[in-house]
């Protein structure tokens, strides 16, 4: 099902950034010396660099994807090559650079939306098998049938959709379309750094393309600035996992543990836990248990003043509110403690209906298919004899812990002398 709420423009903002960086280095004219010799090492440099880094990861399907972009860099910058000594086209130029613009859309595409398996080497082998499939045809029809191969990919096949500023051969703008929406429903299905990464890839292969013969270097450049944008977007997903919770979507514990070493001198920790949950996900099962964390995270990623969420583990999060006091937080953690305890979450029936205006009925008219969550949460600052956020997070568990102990459902603050909970 497609998760809009999940797409993100800080999925498509590293690609975006290289790709306008492309843009600006292609249309340098003058280069000195050095940024020649960078441009024509820079696409092998970042094939090696980011295959090495997806191999070592066991990410086949970047991995073909960035083989796939060097490949027709390479049969495309020997045409160039010998245009800039010559000043004049070798006589295959046409037709490899027309079954390149032909081909690199479809193999893009299929290997951008072909996904991992559970066998890694039999994936492998049938990704090698297609790019050489594919490869041997296109070889062999080049090299024995030319001419006829050329007029077959030249010819103007819709002249009703055919326009003077198409400078491809008109089978590939079809295939970059397919391309394109293949691309697009699979980030809306499954928004994903690296699936923003690839659409926005082959936007910049398809503005490349019909620039090759045209401004020098843009096919070194621009195929570079795609393999960078996969190896960057393997790089993101590996930060993700690493530093973000894949249930809740909030950072993780990991990402806790580096805030905290950043924090200064006054800020307050909260530790929050869900009350009765082992008892709730008992009762309920586990589908719907994590359906009571995603919707507690959802509210605790909204808390105001000023706070930030993360999944401390199991049901437990942490809040944390940099450069304030517990006075000014507790306001804070109280508005989000009583959000949660009154929202009533609609539970998921297996044997809902199909019909969306059935399911809204039901909905209203079943009490049963409902139910509420509570949270108990302890808060606690930096104090003189805290030596570290550590104990700061431990007087805040002692707080929760008091809060569970006067009957949860309440906000507890931990104090130097003595304890005080605000309860509703």
């Amino acid at each position: 099902m497609p998760r809009s709420t999940a797409i993100r423009l800080s999925h498509f903002l590293p690609s975006l950034l290289l790709l306008l960086a492309g843009l600006a280095a292609a249309y340098v004219r003058d280069l000195n010396v050095f940024f020649t010799s960078l441009f024509n090492v820079l696409p092998t440099l970042v094939l090696l660099l980011g295959g090495t880094y997806c191999a070592v990861y066991r990410r086949q399907r970047e991995l073909f994807l960035m083989a796939t972009v060097y490949i027709a860099y390479y049969l495309l910058d020997t045409q160039t090559d010998y245009y800039r000594d010559n000043a004049s086209l070798r006589d295959d130029a046409a037709v490899v650079f027309h079954l390149c613009c032909l081909l690199l859309p479809i193999l893009y595409g299929l290997y951008a939306a072909w996904q991992e398996r559970t066998h890694l080497f039999q994936d492998m082998v049938a990704r090698v098998a297609v790019l050489l499939a594919v490869g041997g045809v296109a070889l062999g029809l080049e090299q024995s049938f030319p001419e006829p191969l050329l007029n077959w990919l030249a010819e103007i096949r819709w002249p009703a959709l055919h326009g003077q500023w198409m400078s491809l051969i008109q089978l590939a703008y079809p295939t970059f379309f397919i391309a394109f929406v293949v691309l697009a429903v699979q980030y809306v299905r499954q928004p994903r750094p690296l699936h923003a990464a690839q659409w926005v890839g082959l936007l910049g292969l398809f503005w490349a393309l019909p620039k090759t013969f045209i401004l020098p270097f843009t096919l070194n450049i621009m195929c570079s600035q795609v393999m960078l944008m996969i190896a960057v977007a393997v790089a993101h997903e590996a930060y993700q996992m690493a530093f973000r919770d894949e249930l809740t979507g909030l950072p993780g514990r990991r990402a806790l543990n580096e805030r905290m070493q950043r924090l200064g001198r006054n800020y307050v920790l909260a530790m929050t836990d869900v009350d009765h949950f082992k008892k709730f996900n008992d009762t309920h099962g586990h589908d719907v248990g994590d359906q009571v964390l995603r919707l507690v995270a959802s509210k605790l990623s909204k808390v105001t003043g000023g706070g930030r969420a993360y999944r401390y583990g199991g049901e437990e999060f942490a809040l944390v509110f940099a450069g304030k006091t517990l006075e000014e937080c507790l306001p804070h953690l109280e508005a989000v403690r009583e959000s949660i305890a009154t929202y009533n979450i609609r539970l998921r029936n297996a044997d809902r209906p199909n019909d969306d205006q059935q399911g809204r009925q039901r909905r209203r008219g079943a009490g049963s298919d409902s139910v509420s969550v509570t949270i108990s949460i302890g808060g606690a600052e930096r104090l003189l004899e805290h030596r570290g956020p550590e104990e700061v997070l431990k007087s805040a568990d002692q707080a929760l812990y008091s809060a569970k102990s006067a009957g949860r459902n309440c906000v507890v603050a931990f104090q130097q002398n003595r304890r005080g909970a605000v309860r509703h």
